[in-house]
């Protein structure tokens, strides 16, 4: 069956939310957000494509830092409304310089940082 993106459920924006997972280890680097044109070009270039709702526009991750994010292949949720992109991920995924941007953890009611900045 062909992939239909007009399947996907956009919020009212026009968003759908973009969970970034390194495919090789497992871990969760991002969460982003695409459009409709986000994931056609993803698709396309193999280059991961978010919206930025800041710039009100398209980025290619990496684009500027370098830390690029070669898809390696997208899912989608059983409700359609959340994508998964497992990538192969060049440097620190998150804008802080860190691997990913889930370093901070919750424990016994404090906040904890999980992992410095690279470099």
């Amino acid at each position: 069956m062909r992939f239909d993106p007009a399947s996907l459920k956009f919020d009212e924006q026009g968003l759908i939310p973009a969970i970034a997972q390194d495919a090789d280890s497992g871990e969760v680097l991002m969460l982003a957000w695409m459009n409709a044109a986000a994931v056609a070009r993803t698709l396309a270039t193999g280059r991961v494509t978010y919206w930025s709702r800041s710039r009100g526009k398209l980025w290619v991750k990496g684009e500027t830092s370098g830390h690029v994010q070669e898809l390696v292949e997208m899912r989608i949720d059983c409700d359609r409304d959340t994508i998964l992109v497992l990538v192969r991920q060049r440097g620190p995924a998150c804008h802080t310089n860190r691997r990913s941007c889930f370093y901070t953890a919750i424990l016994d009611g404090c906040e904890v940082e999980l992992m410095q900045p690279e470099g």
